[in-house]
C-alpha cells in the first residue's frame, strides 16, 4: 500500500486542501508539507492523528476493500459525512441513533 497516496486520497475525497488538513488535524504545516511534497512517511502517532481526523481507524486506513454497491443517496451521505468536523460527525451519529 502507498501510505502517502492513501493520505492524499482521503483528503481529496473530502475536498480538503493541505491547509484544511493542517487545521483539522492540529498537525504542523511542516509535517503535512513533508508528507505531501517530500514523500515523508508519517510516524505511527502522526498516522493515528490523521486517521482520527479522517474519522477512520488504522485498520480501515490499511484496508484494501472497495464497496461498489452503494446507492447514489448513500454515496452522497458518505461524501457529506466525510467533509464535516469530528464534532459534527458525533452529533450526526447521535441524531441517527435516536431515529430507530
Amino acid at each position: 500500500m502507498d501510505v502517502l497516496n492513501r493520505i492524499k486520497q482521503l483528503a481529496a475525497d473530502r475536498n480538503w486542501t493541505e491547509y484544511r488538513l493542517v487545521k483539522e488535524s492540529g498537525l504542523s504545516a511542516s509535517t503535512i508539507a513533508n508528507i505531501y511534497h517530500r514523500g515523508t512517511i508519517p510516524s505511527i502517532p502522526t498516522l493515528e492523528i490523521l486517521c482520527s481526523t479522517f474519522g477512520i481507524s488504522m485498520s480501515q486506513f490499511f484496508e484494501d476493500k472497495t464497496y461498489h454497491e452503494l446507492s447514489k443517496e448513500q454515496a452522497l451521505l458518505l461524501q457529506h459525512f466525510s467533509a464535516v468536523t469530528p464534532e459534527q460527525r458525533s452529533l450526526i451519529l447521535t441524531l441517527l441513533a435516536t431515529m430507530h
